[in-house]
Order: C-alpha cells, then sequence, then structure tokens
C-alpha cells in the first residue's frame, strides 16, 4: 500500500477517494508514459494568438493615443483645445486580457484535479516551471496559458531538444526575455535604420543568458560572457508578429502573423557564431536551430537536468545515485524524456518511504481538492486568488528562474497560517458529504501516522476534522 500512496502523491498530483488504488504502482506510472494525450478539453475554448495580439496591439494604440492627448493638453492655450481621450478604455482592453489569462488558469487547474493521467500532468507543471515565463509583463498575461498548453504540454514525453526550442521560441518567451526586440547591429534593418536616422539599434542578450544559465547548461559551467553575446546574435531574427516595438513592429505590420512566433532574416546579425568552443557557419535561422541542438544533448545540460528533476521528484538534496542515473540516461538516449522518465520510476530512492518533499503551494491546492474529491471550481477566478493567497500566482514567479522546489521557500510560518486558513475554507464546503476518519487512511495510505489519526478522531466537528488531514505533516509533503 505504501507504494501506491507514494505512485499517486510523489509521482501523480493526490490520491482521490474514487479511484482505483493501482496493483502495480510502477507499471501504472508506465502506462501513463504510453497512453499521454497532450490535448485536454479546457484547451478548446482558448483564445487564438491572432486574438490576444489583436487585443494587446489595441490595448498599445489606446496607451499611444493617451499620451499623445496628454502631451497636447499640456501645451494647449485654451481648454476648448483639449482632447478628450478616456483612460477607461486602456483599462478596459487590459481587463480583456486578464480575462483571458484567468480562464487559462481555470482551464490548467481543471485539468490537474480531474485528471488520470497526473503523473504526465506533474511533468507539465514541472517543465513550465523549468521554462518559466511571467504575467508581470503585460504582453505575456493572456499569451501564459498558450504557453503552457502549445509549447510544454506537447512536448514532455518528447526529446528535450524539441521541448527546449517550442518553449524559448514561444511569444511567451520572445516577449517575456525581450527577444522580440533584440536586432544584430549588422542586420539589414540595423543598417537602414542607422543610415537614416544616424541611430543604433540594440541586441538583447536576456534569452540567450537564461537559455544557457537556466534551461540547459546551468549556471556558471561550461559558457562564459563570450558565448551569450555570440549566442545573443544567432538568436537574433525571432520576434513575434503584431506584438513588437520600434522598427520591427512597422516591419512585421506588413509581413507578420498576429500573434505568432517568426523568424524575420532582416533582423539577424550575419556570420559565423563561435559557441562554447564550436563553430557555426550556417546562415539565418538554421545557425540559431544547430546551437540549440547541440546544448539541448551537452553533458553539462544532462547533469542539470537531471538534478532538477531529481529535486522536484525525490528530496531537496537528491541522492547522487539518482542524479548519476538520471544524468547517464539523458546523455545515452539523446535527451529521450519518455526514457528518462522510465529512469526515475525504476530508481530505488523514489520508492523510499521517507516523505522528503514539502509541497508547494500549487501542489497543496491541488492534492487537497483531489483528496475533497472536487471535480471543478465553483467559480472563475478560483484558481488565481486561491494560489495568489499562498504566495505562488499562477504563471507569475519573481524571476526567469521559475518558483523555488524546495521547502524552504514554503514551509515558513506565515505560509503555514495562510494553509490554516484555506484549508479551513475548503473543509467546510465539504463537511457535509465527507468524513476525515475515512477519507485520510484512503488517501494516506501506509503514510498515515498515529498521531494524525488520533487527532482527526477527535476533532469537534467534521471540517475541523478535514482541515486537521489537510493540513497533517504527512499531507503537507510527498
Amino acid at each position: 500500500m505504501i507504494n501506491a500512496a507514494i505512485a499517486m502523491n510523489r509521482f501523480g498530483l493526490g490520491a482521490r477517494p474514487t479511484g482505483t488504488v493501482p496493483a502495480d504502482p510502477a507499471d501504472w506510472l508506465k502506462s501513463q508514459i504510453s497512453k499521454y494525450e497532450p490535448v485536454f478539453p479546457g484547451m478548446a475554448s482558448q483564445p487564438s494568438r491572432a486574438t490576444i495580439a489583436a487585443g494587446f496591439r489595441e490595448y498599445q494604440l489606446d496607451r499611444t493615443d493617451f499620451r499623445a492627448a496628454r502631451k497636447d493638453a499640456a501645451t494647449a492655450m485654451a481648454a476648448d483645445d483639449t482632447p478628450q481621450i478616456d483612460p477607461s478604455k486602456i483599462e478596459k482592453v487590459v481587463n480583456t486580457l486578464r480575462v483571458q489569462y484567468v480562464a487559462a488558469a481555470d482551464a490548467r487547474m481543471d485539468a490537474a484535479i480531474s485528471s488520470d493521467n497526473d503523473f504526465a500532468e506533474r511533468l507539465v507543471h514541472f517543465w513550465s516551471n523549468h521554462f518559466a515565463v511571467s504575467i508581470d509583463k503585460l504582453p505575456v498575461l493572456a499569451l501564459a496559458g498558450d504557453y503552457e498548453f502549445t509549447a510544454i504540454r506537447p512536448h514532455i514525453m518528447g526529446k528535450f531538444s524539441d521541448l527546449l526550442f517550442a518553449a524559448v521560441t514561444h511569444p511567451a518567451m520572445l516577449l517575456y526575455l525581450d527577444q522580440a526586440q533584440s536586432i544584430g547591429p549588422n542586420s539589414p534593418l540595423a543598417t537602414r535604420v542607422a543610415a537614416r536616422r544616424n541611430k543604433e539599434l540594440g541586441l538583447n542578450e536576456n534569452l540567450a543568458r537564461e537559455i544557457l544559465e537556466l534551461h540547459t547548461l546551468g549556471v556558471r559551467t561550461v559558457y562564459d560572457q563570450k558565448d551569450v553575446t555570440e549566442f545573443a546574435r544567432a538568436l537574433t531574427g525571432y520576434t513575434v508578429g503584431g506584438m513588437a516595438k520600434g522598427p520591427i513592429q512597422r516591419v512585421m505590420a506588413q509581413n507578420g502573423r498576429d500573434g505568432d512566433s517568426q523568424f524575420f532574416a532582416g533582423i539577424h546579425e550575419p556570420g559565423d557564431r563561435v559557441v562554447i568552443g564550436r563553430r557555426y557557419s550556417q546562415q539565418g535561422e538554421a545557425q540559431a536551430r544547430a546551437i540549440l541542438s547541440d546544448i539541448a544533448t551537452h553533458p553539462a545540460t544532462a547533469k542539470h537536468i537531471a538534478t532538477k528533476l531529481a529535486q522536484h521528484f525525490a528530496a531537496d538534496v537528491p541522492a547522487p545515485a539518482l542524479v548519476a542515473r538520471l544524468e547517464k540516461s539523458f546523455l545515452e538516449s539523446g535527451g529521450d524524456l519518455a526514457r528518462l522518465c522510465r529512469t526515475l520510476i525504476d530508481s530505488p530512492e523514489m520508492w523510499m518511504a521517507k516523505q522528503a518533499k514539502f509541497k508547494s503551494p500549487w501542489d497543496w491546492v491541488i492534492s487537497s481538492l483531489r483528496a475533497l474529491n472536487v471535480r471543478e471550481l465553483p467559480n472563475s477566478r478560483q484558481s488565481v486568488n486561491l494560489l495568489a493567497q499562498l504566495g505562488q500566482p499562477i504563471w507569475k514567479p519573481g524571476s526567469p528562474a521559475g518558483f523555488s522546489d524546495t521547502s524552504e521557500n514554503w514551509a515558513g510560518g506565515a505560509a503555514l497560517m495562510r494553509r490554516v486558513e484555506i484549508a479551513s475554507r475548503l473543509a467546510e464546503r465539504s463537511a457535509n458529504r465527507v468524513d476525515a476518519r475515512t477519507l485520510a487512511p484512503r488517501i494516506l495510505s501506509g503514510q498515515l501516522s498515529t498521531m494524525t489519526t488520533e487527532s482527526i478522531a477527535r476533532a469537534e466537528s467534521p471540517s475541523q476534522g478535514l482541515a486537521l488531514m489537510l493540513l497533517s505533516p504527512e499531507f503537507l509533503r510527498r
């Protein structure tokens, strides 16, 4: 029974009271790899990128008009000359983008609490956080859901190189890390602008740096600043139709597909590149693809990915043997993620009885809703509000590094008090249909301590018993 609980709570997103306990937990997990389907019902109702881009462009135009009106008003000679621009127009467009974000966040949570393929669902969340974007930037607000649904989900069981390319060239990533505005200093467009306006257009290194530092090789490994700059030059050309700025915006307005990532040769920096000791003579998009392909299977990347995967699933400080085994699997398979998952499942370190991982707010909320057999959210914004209260707002990490995966960031006193408040609210809603005394042994089979069992039995009310279960050491960890 303990292995079944580990499969459902450590690999998956939490047990359900009505779920079938797998007779062979390892085979049950492996079956999720082979039958994984990246599409889920909630995706069909999401807006297209073109629709999102149109909304953002309307915001940009309204903001430009408003700024111009304020400037004119400041120099107007009489009140009758003062232009009238309603700032509420801008807020209305922003609210539309927020509504699209909330709908995507709700769809994400609906998929997580209803999925029977929850090992795969956990992997979606892991990789989405690994390749983190943030809605802190308005252009990303309505694109974050599309990013996870179309760039991350389809590739979690394929090759890491395909996942890498899909993630870093998605419009949300290009806009988040300012790649959409990056222009090769010697590109055709930059040359024309320099000749006409005596103005240099600049290179942006943000995306190149984060790919090397966070997404692939790891911090302070085999690359240096020169590699970052050369890689940034190779990446020039990737932009987003209808959502870029400056000279690119004007050119893409005529040639771009609104909301889509595109490679525009007119802003690509010409010439060979040398990155991590290897020369790349390809030109245009082929150059960036070649570099991405090589770093995707680099030994440093294998170690970095193996360490992060082990840290997420096993322990904050994972066993070196587990990391080494995953690293070897990654290298031997050329970054085959399905094989990497099977190696994780077959690793004895993953089946230790000790619950070494403290649940993040997302993990805890999802596992709580699954334990209480909540199949859908009661209203819109529920997912957004819950996670914001707990300090892990959906698709809004504090940096490109994503949310922390270690307990020190989630187990503080203030954070636990917020969980107490939410556990009480969730328990009150479910107390009339669920008894914690019978639910806890099923959800935490083989892991439930005598102390927790007795605490639940002595609860003053059904809702208090459920809250105690959700806040028990066994439920807070996985």
